[in-house]
């Protein structure tokens, strides 16, 4: 990968975790497969089309679903039960890492927890129907190393959601799409969907705040670029305000900065990432220029929740907080 790839890659992955500790089945052990907790659509035959424009067509629904962690976390709040997850599931102390969502890690397998860790022989030994990952790049799968993805996709079909370019409503509409054909529960979706509509609707009221959405790492300062993230075209489309980088690295989704550059931009209310790669608000404060800056020195500095799942629970839930904190903000 170029260095602009791997820098894209440390922002946007988290590359913390142990790795989830992984066995054959023995003979026999073969996982059960999970059912939609509703009936499933009629046995005429199964079709998906992803955001390839890839057509997957199968004899029934399938129901031994493997995904990637963003991706079964957004199928979990539908009512899809995923028999294995891969990417960062679990933190270095065992708990779950928040991009995971609801899923019940003692309900599926770990197939990997960092960047490039997938293990074929578990993934073919689960003999999957379906794998199901997102993507920020058309055609690559999200997690899914390149050194294996031949294998991976000979084993089962694949489906890849994608997430650049587009809004949360969009990308929440493709897995609730998804979910109905694999004859998802829906339970709980209706009322998470009048909530998120809720709390989208008050963003409209601090259309006033300046607010930049940045990640901060050991040597720079990431300010995000919000075209690139189904979250801030949601905001943005909702009334925020946010700061777009005025020069954005090769790939598009940030500006990176040195801690000295970090009163590039003016800012009203700063929203940081909470992901486990990102430095926690108490190291940053640890950068003379980043503890100078008037929405810092406010106390205008909240959580921004960069991978919460695509669904209308996951984005209630964020929106709701976000609206909260936003209402203790002024501008300065």
């Amino acid at each position: 990968m170029s260095g602009p790839v791997l820098a894209r890659r440390g922002f946007l992955a988290s590359a913390t975790g142990l790795a989830a500790a992984l066995t054959l089945a023995a003979c026999g052990g073969e996982s059960a497969p999970t059912k939609p907790t509703t009936e499933s659509p009629a046995a005429q035959g199964w079709t998906f089309t992803d955001d390839r424009g890839k057509k997957v067509d199968q004899p029934k629904p399938p129901s031994k679903i493997v995904a990637q962690v963003g991706a079964a976390a957004a199928l979990w709040d539908f009512g899809v039960r995923p028999i294995a997850v891969f990417g960062p599931h679990k933190l270095k102390d065992g708990t779950k890492d928040p991009q995971v969502g609801n899923v019940d890690l003692t309900k599926v397998e770990g197939l990997g927890n960092v960047w490039d860790e997938f293990n074929v022989e578990k993934y073919i030994s689960l003999q999957p129907d379906l794998l199901v990952s997102s993507m920020y790049i058309k055609g690559t799968l999200w997690y899914v190393p390149d050194k294996s993805k031949d294998t991976i996709e000979q084993v089962a079909p694949t489906a890849g959601i994608m997430l650049t370019g587009r809004s949360a409503t969009q990308v929440i509409g493709k897995y609730e799409e998804l979910a109905k054909s694999l004859g998802a529960s829906m339970q709980g979706v209706p009322e998470a969907r009048a909530r998120m509509e809720a709390a989208t609707k008050e963003l409209a009221q601090f259309k006033n705040l300046k607010i930049l959405m940045m990640s901060g790492g050991a040597d720079a300062m990431w300010v995000v670029n919000p075209p690139e993230y189904p979250d801030i075209v949601h905001l943005t489309a909702a009334g925020l305000d946010v700061v777009k980088p005025s020069k954005v690295d090769e790939g598009g989704f940030f500006q990176t900065l040195s801690w000295e550059n970090a009163d590039e931009y003016d800012a009203d209310v700063i929203l940081y990432d909470t992901r486990t790669q990102s430095l926690k608000p108490e190291e940053m404060m640890k950068k003379p220029t980043f503890a100078k800056l008037p929405a810092v020195e406010a106390g205008q500095l909240y959580p921004w929740r960069a991978e919460v799942p695509f669904s209308y629970q996951g984005y209630a839930t964020f929106l709701e907080e976000l609206v909260a904190n936003l209402k203790k903000a002024n501008r300065i």
